[in-house]
């Protein structure tokens, strides 16, 4: 499957987990919503829960090989965030995305780790 499209499907999946989580931790107020719900989904707080991840070897070596793909991948150019922050991130979408298609299990853990 196209990478892009893994990071399509990944932005949903991570975005509606983390929104998910938020509503049952209490968070009730959409702007609160929305503040906390920034601290994991923007580029950059995802480009820094990636970097985390790999210092401490959560990842294994095939789903480097799927982040290095989306990482890879010819996108456009983000508004919001250097090129180099937003492939990064692209490619933790990625890997969210085949995770959610191909191991539910292995993305439940991953999710959780972000936590």
């Amino acid at each position: 499957m196209n990478n892009l499209v893994l990071a399509y499907l990944g932005d949903a999946v991570y975005e509606l987990y983390i929104r998910e989580n938020l509503i049952k931790k209490g968070i009730c107020k959409v702007k609160d919503l929305q503040k906390e719900s920034i601290k994991y989904v923007s580029a950059k707080s995802q480009v820094n829960i990636l970097e985390r991840l790999i210092e401490t070897n959560f990842f294994k070596e095939e789903e480097i090989d799927i982040i290095k793909r989306g990482r890879n991948a010819k996108g456009h150019k983000s508004k919001s965030t250097d090129i180099v922050t937003y492939k990064k991130s692209t490619g933790f979408e990625c890997l969210i995305g085949y995770l959610y298609l191909n191991d539910k299990n292995r993305l439940n853990e991953l999710l959780k780790e972000v936590l």
